[in-house]
């Protein structure tokens, strides 16, 4: 079920505004709802986007989650082999 959709669009005002903005923005919330099972979908941009909300998310688990850098990357690699981070990249 999905609860919630939040939309970043770098082209259509005078401030880029990117997914990895948004994400950073509501860290705390996803990191609580990682925490309790959530699945995180992420679509757009193969080139440069996906790194970045990559960076971002493992950024958000260890600020909210008190990871080390390694921790929060395995913890990234732990939600994508359970297929509870997918992203559709192109």
């Amino acid at each position: 079920m999905l609860t919630r959709l939040t939309l970043a669009w770098s082209r259509d005002g005078s401030e880029k505004v990117y997914v990895q903005h948004r994400m950073r923005e509501f860290g705390g919330d996803i990191w609580s709802w990682l925490n309790d099972g959530a699945c995180l979908y992420v679509c757009g941009d193969a080139k440069r986007m996906a790194k970045d909300v990559e960076q971002a998310l493992i950024d958000i688990v260890g600020t909210y989650g008190n990871r080390s850098p390694d921790e929060a990357k395995a913890y990234l690699a732990d939600l994508k082999k359970s297929c509870r981070y997918q992203a559709d990249v192109y």
